[in-house]
């Protein structure tokens, strides 16, 4: 069964992160925000479809849901 750790590390290895969290209990289902700066000047779906293709093969096999937010680092720090 997959982990929240393992997620964020198949993230974090494929696409270039400022931040990362990833959270979730049951091993199925799981939330993350990501900050990247590859997300600059793309929508919502185009960001997505990045952290979809950073993670592969898991998304269709072992995760059932990932809702996510993802953020550019200049969305990030205008956040915090």
């Amino acid at each position: 069964m997959i982990s929240a750790e393992n997620i964020k590390a198949h993230i974090e290895s494929s696409l270039p992160c400022e931040y990362v969290q990833v959270a979730g209990d049951d091993g199925r289902h799981f939330e993350a925000l990501i900050v990247s700066a590859q997300f600059i000047g793309k929508n919502t779906v185009q960001q997505h479809q990045l952290v979809y293709k950073s993670l592969g093969d898991k998304m269709k096999q072992e995760i059932h849901a990932l809702s996510m937010k993802t953020m550019t680092p200049e969305q990030w720090a205008q956040k915090s």
